[in-house]
């Protein structure tokens, strides 16, 4: 089911950081904005089409405003580029409402934060409310070097002294944290959340694999790659990215509640991309598992995961068909 889509002003953009702006989007009437909690995103509707994601790095408490940073990635998908080179102040975005695959964890003793890059942008909106819940905390923060490191005016205030430690490794991470040893032993009670880049990722990743599965936390912008140790088991168990190698040589069959239409599909192609092949449209944006914008409840069946947002509760009810397979011949979509 589509969200419901939001009208935001640009009301300022900011330089942050080499390559990094941030965008303060208002209600264009002056009201409020619907609530959010640190570690939420943002869909930004592109006017050609494209959907994407990004964090709020704003104060949670705060209702006029969402803050968000945007890397500009030549190499990427394209979104980025668009915003930096056509979004201004003044400018009218069509947006969802906030929603959170990344929260904090009620009930820990001690928050571990780690970011690399554009990754410290979900962690600035968890640092405020860390800071004001006055729970212990610490957040590490990797970039190459000072001019690339987002927020750091925020970051630099008294108030978090002692608890944020910036490392600029001049692109050779054997010159930055070690991460191994900051996760070798883990404190009692402490949860460890990270976001970066796909090699800072994998890298976290393998030094946290012997900490407990619930006490991981982690949002990808990119799937890891299939030979890269990961921390995937966090929220998919066993599950690897791409097709399932045990798929039946037949594929499996999607029945939709909406019209009863059952369809056949094989191990070659998604269930987004055969449904759309039938003119039934499917709002993606990512297509690997990584956003939640094609999360559908199922109702029978036994689907197979290959998301990195799903948790244990939500895998009993919705699947992410850019992505999902099928164990069961039939997997029935309420659609």
């Amino acid at each position: 089911m589509t969200d419901e889509l939001l009208d935001v002003r640009v009301l300022s953009v900011r330089y942050e950081a080499d390559d990094i702006n941030s965008y303060e989007l208002v209600d264009p009437n002056g009201g409020e904005l619907p609530p959010f909690t640190a570690g939420a995103h943002i869909d930004v509707h592109l006017r050609d089409g494209r959907i994407r994601q990004y964090s709020l790095a704003n104060d949670p408490a705060e209702r006029h405003r969402y803050v968000v940073g945007v890397l500009r990635d030549p190499a990427g998908r394209g979104g980025s580029v668009a915003i930096f080179d056509n979004v201004h102040a003044g400018w009218i975005l069509r947006i969802s409402a906030p929603r959170n695959h990344f929260p904090l964890a009620a009930g820990a003793r001690r928050h571990l934060l780690l970011a690399g890059g554009i990754g410290v942008t979900p962690m600035m909106a968890m640092l405020a409310q860390l800071q004001r819940d006055n729970a212990d905390f610490f957040l590490h923060y990797c970039t190459r070097s000072p001019q690339k490191t987002a927020f750091r005016e925020l970051l630099a205030r008294p108030s978090a002294s002692g608890r944020i430690h910036c490392y600029h490794d001049g692109g050779d991470p054997r010159k930055g944290l070690d991460i191994a040893a900051l996760l070798r032993e883990r404190p009692n009670g402490t949860h460890l959340y990270y976001c970066g880049p796909t090699g800072f990722m994998g890298a976290v990743a393998a030094a946290a694999a012997h900490w407990p599965k619930e006490a991981l936390h982690f949002e990808y912008f990119t799937p890891p790659a299939p030979s890269a140790p990961t921390a995937v088991t966090a929220r998919a168990a066993s599950d690897t990215s791409g097709a399932a190698a045990e798929d039946t040589p037949g594929g499996f069959q999607v029945r939709l509640t909406s019209t009863g239409g059952l369809y056949d599909i094989p191990n070659d192609k998604s269930i987004v991309q055969v449904l759309r092949e039938q003119g039934i449209d499917v709002e993606t944006s990512c297509e690997s598992g990584l956003c939640g914008t094609c999360r559908t409840r199922y109702l029978e069946g036994e689907p197979e995961h290959h998301d990195y947002v799903l948790d244990d509760d939500e895998r009993d009810e919705y699947v992410m068909i850019c992505c999902a397979r099928s164990k069961s011949p039939v997997l029935v979509l309420d659609r």
